[in-house]
């Protein structure tokens, strides 16, 4: 049924068939989403990562049906019930719910009600009710009535018919239909609040007495509604209204106005509330969770491609600062490559002694290992310690960033972290990745559970097989897009290469320590259980700065080197002179050079790539601070103005970072002076916005924000101190002269020489 399954996708995809058909065929043949989309334009009419991926995810779901189907087919003949038109129906079948209700009546199943009736010989009485004709109804009942078979009376015959009845109302196909078609047009969702449980469900406070029709409901808040169930603090039904779903099935099954008419509508009446409507509700909650889900999981995911996307500072001398009160501050140094080469801890909040010492590391650090920048965790005790920093007279060229420190607890503790940094704790490991966040955000975010870093909706409650493929999808994405330096790069990184995966990545890493950097890609292919197929996919994603042959370093692949080479001899000149000189590139007429596999899209795709080759697509870095003196919520007011990060976009609007530590909330509404339906459209995480305050809640720990023009009346900044006025007088210490005098001579000594 491939062929079918082809042009269903097509048509959903408004792509072409053959489109389709060969995308699968190079999915089938183990090609990767990047890979297919960078290399093999010409094959698949130059269809995205996106509809790739669509494709993908689409022929393993009708596969999966295909399976269903052949599952089905095979029980009911098995059961000599398969007839040509049962047989029709089944295989014309669009989807898993459509199958199953064709099937249901032929699904073994317990002991039912009506499987006793039929125990008991009722059958027949049951199809004579479904005729509804005018005969005698109790004439006709007392037939039945045999105590060997435990039917002591007509009345008892008849109840025993009635639910044989209403299972074969439950199980008719057509019937099923309709009623889930009223469900999902008009249903109802409704929750009430559990009894005894509203001081203890006071964060779901908002949904202790809620209706709302299901067609209207957005995914974030029947997931929130979901959860309330699930945690037994809200009572949650999905239900059209009674009266027209008997209606519906009254005009299917109630044809008379007999006797026997007046049973076949007990009986639907009882079919529908105690069979086929909670069975149904159950599979629209089902549906409507797939649906809810794919939307969390889709805003989650793009949440962490533009975070794993964020702008890299670029290979620095880094002091990184994961910040505390009382267990102090950890303090890390790392080189250009990230190598961790000092540690040290600080406690600038204990007392004007420590704290002059806590200065006196600070620059001695900053002046012996060359630093160029400061990287401070947003956790505990950040704005603090930021402040702390910028108030120590650091030369303009020290770049003083925060950094979103989420997910680097959990990357401290883990296996990976323990094997990298055998010697040091949890402390420790956790500034290095504070540090390392700043330098190349992709490189050390690949090493922590995404769930973990805090930029999804719901992420906790969602189909957990789905969120993995979707968000190791965006990463893999990202780190393709990208390009890895394969001298450089950790084993977390290469994993995620096309092609490659843990077992070649940690194979790479060990190659690189027993030999060396490699010098060409070709090299690679030395690499244990590095085959054709492995080296065709990562190759053109890896990257050799300064290799023998300049193409090693851009995202060329080697299948297409013997083009390029064609391309510089034709313009009398080396490959290397060709990636240097525009001149020479524009003399290059790229349709001379198509072939029957590389057409002029990859042709353009490689010559805009001699351009700059090895290109990071992320953009230019820029330093942020917050507003100095906004450092926890009591020091809001309404009408603020503050810079802030945005941390989270979610359907109903997006949280951002002004530094107080609670992140506050600008609705859907707020985003912009013009409509905005998708706030995805507005911002996207780590943006940097400029927000105002329109409402505070500090025992409940909400902040209302606005991106609204709010020029008009209020007050509409904050201003931000500069940094050679926000340092202020010091007070005197009452500590020993003698110390304080000494450690105060190094630090003057410290500063003049960075003022040198």
């Amino acid at each position: 049924m491939s062929i079918f399954h082809f042009q269903l996708i097509a048509k959903e995809l408004s792509i072409t068939i053959r489109q389709v058909e060969s995308t699968v065929e190079l999915l089938d043949g183990g090609g990767t989403v990047p890979f297919i989309s960078r290399y093999r334009k010409e094959v698949t009419g130059e269809l995205d990562e996106v509809q790739i991926t669509a494709i993908r995810d689409r022929i393993e779901q009708l596969r999966e049906l295909d399976k269903r189907r052949e599952a089905v087919l095979k029980s009911i003949s098995e059961q000599g019930k398969l007839t040509p038109e049962l047989q029709t129906a089944i295989d014309d079948a669009k989807t898993m719910s459509e199958l199953e209700d064709i099937y249901l009546p032929y699904k073994p199943k317990r002991r039912t009600k009506a499987t006793i009736a039929r125990e008991k010989g009722l059958e027949p009485l049951a199809l004579f009710l479904m005729e509804q004709n005018k005969e005698d109804l109790m004439k006709v009942a007392k037939l039945y009535v045999s105590l060997e078979k435990m039917v002591a009376s007509p009345e008892e015959a008849l109840a025993g018919a009635r639910d044989i009845v209403a299972e074969m109302i439950n199980e008719d196909k057509d019937a099923r239909a309709k009623i889930r078609k009223l469900f999902m047009d008009t249903a109802i969702v409704s929750s009430r609040v559990m009894t005894g449980k509203e001081i203890e469900a006071q964060k779901f406070k908002d949904y202790f007495d809620w209706k709302e029709p299901i067609k209207n409901i957005p995914s974030h808040r029947l997931l929130a509604l979901r959860r309330g169930e699930k945690e037994g603090f809200l009572l949650l039904d999905i239900q059209p209204e009674t009266e027209t779903a008997f209606e519906i099935l009254s005009a299917q099954f109630v044809l008379n106005r007999t006797e026997a008419a007046e049973h076949v509508k007990v009986a639907m009446e009882d079919a529908y509330k105690r069979l086929m409507a909670p069975s149904i509700e159950t599979d629209v909650r089902m549906g409507t969770k797939d649906v809810a889900d794919d939307e969390a999981i889709k805003v989650f995911a793009e949440n962490l491609k533009q975070l794993l996307l964020t702008s890299p500072m670029g290979q620095k001398n880094v002091l990184s600062i994961d910040p505390g009160f009382r267990t102090g501050c950890k303090v890390v140094v790392l080189d250009r490559q990230g190598k961790l080469l000092h540690n040290d801890v600080i406690y600038p909040e204990m007392g004007e002694a420590k704290k002059l010492l806590a200065e006196q590391t600070i620059l001695a650090n900053c002046a012996k290992y060359d630093i160029e920048a400061i990287a401070i965790g947003n956790g505990t005790a950040g704005r603090e310690t930021e402040e702390f920093v910028r108030k120590l007279g650091l030369p303009e060229s020290i770049t003083i960033v925060m950094v979103n420190e989420s997910g680097a607890s959990v990357y401290s503790a883990s296996p990976l972290a323990r094997e990298e940094f055998p010697d040091y704790d949890v402390t420790v490991r956790g500034a290095v990745s504070i540090g390392r966040r700043l330098m190349d955000p992709l490189a050390e975010l690949v090493k922590i559970d995404p769930k973990a870093i805090g930029v999804g909706q719901y992420q906790h409650d969602v189909d957990q097989n789905k969120l993995k493929t979707s968000l190791d999808d965006v990463v893999i994405s990202a780190v393709n897009a990208v390009g890895v330096e394969v001298n450089t790069a950790s084993k977390q990184l290469l994993t995620y290469v096309s092609g490659l995966g843990p077992q070649l990545a940690e194979n790479i890493v060990k190659f690189r320590d027993e030999n060396g950097p490699f010098k060409t890609r070709d090299s690679l292919r030395k690499v244990a259980r590095m085959g054709d197929k492995a080296y065709e996919q990562c190759a053109g994603f890896l990257r050799i700065r300064d290799a023998i042959d300049p193409l090693d370093g851009s995202s060329v692949h080697p299948e297409a080197y013997q083009i390029v080479e064609i391309m510089a001899k034709d313009q009398n000149c080396s490959v290397s002179d060709l990636m240097k000189k525009e001149e020479l590139r524009k003399g290059i007429d790229i349709k001379k050079y198509v072939t029957e596999k590389f057409g002029l899209p990859t042709l353009q795709d490689i010559v805009k790539e001699l351009s700059k080759p090895g290109r990071d697509p992320r953009e230019k870095f820029e330093t942020f601070s917050f507003t100095t003196g906004i450092n926890k919520m009591q020091d809001l007011r309404v009408g603020m103005k503050l810079p802030g990060i945005v941390t989270n976009v979610t359907n109903f609007g997006a949280f951002v970072d002004i530094g107080v530590h609670q992140d506050g909330l600008v609705h859907v509404s707020q985003l912009s002076d013009t409509f905005v339906s998708d706030p995805k459209t507005a911002v996207k995480v780590a943006q940097k916005v400029v927000v105002t305050v329109t409402e505070l809640d500090i025992d409940r720990k909400r902040i209302a924000l606005t991106m609204k023009d709010q020029t008009k009346g209020g007050m509409t900044t904050t201003g931000e101190k500069s940094r050679s006025g926000a340092g202020g007088a010091r007070k005197e210490t009452k500590k020993e002269p003698e110390i304080q005098g000494s450690l105060q001579d190094q630090l003057m000594a410290l500063r003049n020489k960075f003022k040198s």
